[in-house]
């Protein structure tokens, strides 16, 4: 039943990245991952609510959820490269759905957090594995358009099923439709696992970190050079990690305070505002996060849009905290949704492919769990953060969004470093000059044993004296 598998030769022939065996039931899965996840997210606090529980069960219950999430992205890796990536998916897509049904029978405290957590490893998984996978199925010159891609179907998931659960419940005056249908979405990405290629992420090759990069397709994304040996893997990702994780602590602020934000600016048309706000930001990330992957093949690079979209992000939230801070007309801030909307989407894609770029292909799989950890703790923190924010200024709002530009200025800083340390960084590897110093070092020490290991990256090797001044083709 599972698509046949191709190798990357095979793969990079390929005109069209829809031609991919596995491509389309791999996005139908990530729409279901994403559709039961935000059809239930601001259902279940809601139902504990009605309920009778309190405010902190419902607070709880997504806290639980998160942490879940964020922790079983640590070992997913780990588990893809032991099952394959459609055993992964099928088996987190149970996770995600059968214990869904559970809520039927109440909410106990004791139930709903187990289900939080049995709920939040399944997505944290799936969310691993889809991604990486992706990077697996297509062409590596079509690598940031599918990426893109991948962003469309999360968006289009989420506008969809984020409203429909509290509508379904409201017409129905019963939240069990809403478990029903959230148990279905989720496992249809069980299912869909079972038409996705049978493979698994490549093996590594030892601690050094000497994995095989694979040939990189001339016209790709993945062109640049990747670090080959004894590079430590936070070393690779720091900086897009850092990108996306103080972007999204904005969104997290956006997602929790725009709304009242809106409504002290203007009391008769704020909330109308606010959802208007949410949407076009919403429809900004996916438009600008698929077109940030064409640009991305089309230059062969990963990166070149991070700055700038840090800086779009950086004035949206600015614009948002003006707004608020000199009531001004609110419907301004559907103008700093679509650059902070625009800034994120762009991120987004520019963060996840310069991971892929910067670690070796069999980490495929962990430059997805990085990314992935990096948005959702980045989520999570700035909510907790910016709630303290909230709580400490005199006027809540317009410190809010403030702060979250100051924090997000802590990413386009690191941003901005690392492009210009990296037009001048010396490339230990694959570099006649510093092998042959290396190999010095190790002659004056003594140590014939070392000097031997030490010159043995220099076989083959090309004089490189920097990793990114590339001549442009």
């Amino acid at each position: 039943m599972a698509s046949r598998v191709m190798d990357r030769r095979q793969l990079d022939e390929l005109d069209s990245m829809w031609k991919a065996p596995g491509l389309v039931p791999t996005l139908v899965a990530v729409m279901a991952a994403f559709g039961g996840w935000s059809l239930l997210m601001p259902v279940i606090p809601q139902a504990i609510l009605d309920d009778g529980g309190g405010t902190s069960l419902a607070g709880a219950y997504t806290g639980v959820f998160m942490a879940a999430t964020v922790l079983t992205q640590t070992q997913t890796p780990r588990v893809c490269r032991r099952l394959g990536y459609g055993m992964t998916m099928l088996i987190s897509g149970l996770f995600l759905g059968l214990p869904t049904i559970l809520h039927i029978f109440g909410t106990d405290a004791a139930l709903v957090l187990m289900i939080a957590v049995l709920r939040g490893m399944g997505f944290g998984a799936l969310t691993v594995a889809e991604s990486a996978l992706i990077a697996e199925l297509v062409p590596l010159k079509f690598l940031g358009k599918a990426s893109g891609v991948l962003g469309v179907a999360v968006g289009l998931s989420e506008l969809i099923f984020l409203p429909l659960g509290l509508i379904i419940a409201d017409k129905t005056g019963s939240y069990t439709p809403v478990y029903i249908l959230g148990a279905v979405i989720s496992l249809v990405g069980s299912v869909m696992a079972l038409f996705i290629p049978k493979i698994k992420p490549a093996p590594k090759e030892g601690k050094g970190g000497n994995e095989d990069v694979g040939d990189p397709v001339p016209g790709s994304a993945a062109t640049q050079p990747s670090p080959v040996e004894h590079v430590a893997t936070w070393k690779l990702v720091a900086i897009p990690a850092l990108a996306i994780c103080t972007i999204a602590m904005g969104f997290g602020g956006i997602s929790a305070f725009l709304a009242p934000a809106a409504r002290e600016v203007d009391a008769v048309s704020g909330a109308i505002v606010a959802g208007l706000a949410l949407s076009v930001l919403g429809g900004a990330q996916m438009v600008f996060r698929y077109f940030a992957g064409i640009y991305a093949d089309r230059k062969s690079e990963a990166g070149i849009l991070l700055i700038p979209a840090l800086i779009s992000g950086f004035i949206g939230l600015l614009m948002m905290s003006g707004v608020v801070l000199f009531d001004l007309s609110a419907w301004l801030l559907l103008v700093a949704a679509i650059f902070y909307g625009a800034g994120f989407g762009i991120v987004q894609n520019e963060a996840l492919l310069l991971m892929f770029a910067r670690l070796p292909r069999d980490r495929t799989a962990e430059a997805s769990a990085f990314w992935n950890m990096s948005f959702d703790s980045g989520t999570g923190i700035g909510s907790f953060v910016l709630g303290a924010v909230a709580a400490a200024a005199l006027r809540p709002y317009p410190a809010v969004f403030a702060f979250a530009a100051a924090l997000l200025a802590v990413g386009l800083i690191g941003a901005v470093l690392d492009r210009i340390i990296g037009k001048h960084r010396v490339a230990e590897y694959q570099n006649t000059r510093a092998t042959l110093r290396r190999l010095g070092d190790a002659v004056k020490r003594h140590t014939p044993e070392a000097a031997v290991r030490v010159a043995r990256p220099a076989k083959n090797a090309v004089t490189r004296l920097t990793v990114r001044d590339r001549k442009k083709k």
